[in-house]
């Protein structure tokens, strides 16, 4: 199925995107990569630039990928795939090839994604930081969310091409 390409304003509503209907963070070459579910993130406008924040743990194996590469892509599915992204993540990409097992056909730009997407976005990054104990003004926040004190770390990518399948 082909893609168009988009407006990052015309991405839509972000938050049921993200948090409700999930998505994949992919990163890594056409050598190796990795993807990933996440249901945390946002989309908006920092640095005068239109941009996407993920937050990655470091014992998650997509980590060294986004680390390693200056790209990453978040893709966005039809419910019919609720079974692969739940799949994406719970299993680690260390022990299974997980597109494969999903039947997800990977593409390669500057970023890997997927031809089944409705939604891809594709982002350089431009800044990180870690999160950390001391840092939270609502404590309930990181004792909900940070019990084991593995904390995330955020990536901002300033969103370069957006494409929507036909």
């Amino acid at each position: 199925m082909p893609f168009t390409t988009i407006q990052p304003g015309e991405i839509g509503d972000c938050i049921d995107r993200i948090g409700r209907q999930w998505m994949l963070i992919t990163a890594g070459d056409e050598q190796r990569f990795n993807t990933m579910t996440a249901s945390w993130g946002g989309m908006g406008t920092l640095f005068n630039k239109p941009v996407a924040t993920i937050y990655v743990r470091p014992q998650r194996y997509t980590y060294q990928f986004t680390e390693q590469q200056d790209t990453f892509s978040l893709c966005f599915f039809d419910p019919c795939y609720r079974d692969a992204l739940t799949l994406c993540g719970t299993k680690s990409g260390r022990d299974i090839d997980k597109p494969r097992a999903c039947g997800l056909d990977p593409i390669f730009d500057t970023a890997p994604y997927f031809e089944q997407a409705q939604l891809v976005v594709l982002c350089r990054k431009l800044y990180y930081t870690d999160m950390g104990d001391g840092v939270f003004v609502d404590k309930s926040v990181e004792a909900a969310n940070y019990p084991e004190k593995d904390y995330h770390r955020l990536y901002i990518g300033e969103i370069e091409k957006v494409y929507r399948h036909l």
